[in-house]
């Protein structure tokens, strides 16, 4: 009777538990998500009812895709030497991933001159003013993101980010290669709805 009662006798459940400053970023890119989610499904939309000008977007856009995917490169390249403690080149790659953040915004910028060159302006025809919303809303959050790079450029450069301590390196990893997918994603769906 004894070992019958015993085996009724439930193992405490692991509670699943995160971080509350990754919770909080998982939370605000959900919320990234949904905007430009809303903006997308709006675009397609609008660009349903007519009126819509046709026009190429700029090569520099092009250049930024393969920016944004090296910077991808050297975040991971950073994150990596940050588990093995290799500081020194974690310092190396990620002043080469904000750099390579800042030149994404500057050919971003660049195309914006481009799309002028093309007589696309934010205001006149609707497709103009989603084009400028939607990359301007990604560079707004990259700006974030750059930010974020420099926290953590000085964390490192305080010897703050090693193996033992990689919260804030894996929040911003999570973060740029976020970014870096969410352009993708918009610019895959620039080039298809044109």
């Amino acid at each position: 009777m004894i070992t019958n009662d015993l085996q009724l006798i439930e193992e405490p459940k692991k509670i699943l538990s995160m971080n509350p400053k990754k919770f909080i970023l998982w939370l605000f890119m959900a919320s990234i998500i949904m905007l430009f989610a809303a903006m997308t499904s709006a675009y397609i939309v609008r660009q349903s009812e007519g009126n819509w000008l046709d026009f190429e977007l700029p090569g520099l856009f092009w250049i930024t895709t393969i920016i944004i995917l090296l910077s991808s490169l050297t975040m991971h390249w950073g994150y990596i030497s940050a588990k093995r403690d290799n500081l020194e080149t974690t310092k190396t790659a990620m002043i080469i991933t904000t750099l390579l953040g800042i030149l994404f915004l500057v050919g971003q910028y660049l195309g914006w001159g481009a799309l002028v060159d093309q007589d696309v302006y934010f205001i006149g025809n609707p497709s103009g003013s989603f084009l400028y919303v939607l990359t301007g809303l990604h560079g707004a959050h990259i700006i974030a993101g750059i930010l974020f790079l420099l926290i953590i450029l000085r964390a490192t450069f305080k010897y703050e980010v090693h193996s033992k301590n990689m919260n804030l390196m894996e929040m911003g990893v999570t973060f740029w290669h976020f970014l870096g997918g969410l352009w993708l994603y918009l610019f895959m769906f620039l080039l298809l709805n044109r």
